[in-house]
């Protein structure tokens, strides 16, 4: 699937209709280049998952943990990270495999530790503004604009 956005408003849309499908258990790995959009979209999905907080990039601190009405949601960034050992040695498994949504920023980085039914965004600026989301791996239904 592959969407256009044109405002920040837009992606936080798209993220919201994303984030309205997910189930416990879902894993969605981002890419993008800085500014991307990849903290933005997050905001969507996090408030269809019922999350009140402000959703900020888990940059420094590598993972923030969110809980909403819905589900948890796992916001990791994994920019800093040397390696995939450094990945799981941050203790993920229990985030991976459990009853929230996982987001990864810069996920590929860590691409073999993620699990088979990962979901894969990417997003990509076409100008200042603009954004195209690719979604790969997304057996969660429709997403209707």
């Amino acid at each position: 699937m592959i969407f256009h956005t044109h405002t920040a408003e837009e992606t936080i849309s798209i993220g919201e209709k994303i984030g309205s499908l997910l189930l416990p258990g879902d894993v969605i790995a981002m890419s993008g280049t800085l500014a991307a959009g990849k903290t933005t979209i997050t905001k969507g999905i996090a408030k269809a998952l019922g999350i009140k907080d402000t959703i900020t990039s888990p940059t420094f601190c590598l993972i923030s943990e969110y809980y909403g009405e819905k589900m948890p949601l796992y916001h990791m960034d994994v920019y800093r990270l040397d390696s995939e050992e450094d990945f799981i040695n941050l203790g993920v498994e229990d985030m991976l495999y459990g009853k929230g949504v996982c987001i990864i920023e810069w996920s590929e980085k860590v691409k073999k530790e993620l699990p088979k039914k990962t979901i894969y965004l990417t997003i990509t600026p076409t100008n200042e503004t603009e954004r195209e989301i690719t979604i790969e791996n997304w057996n969660n239904g429709d997403i209707k604009i």
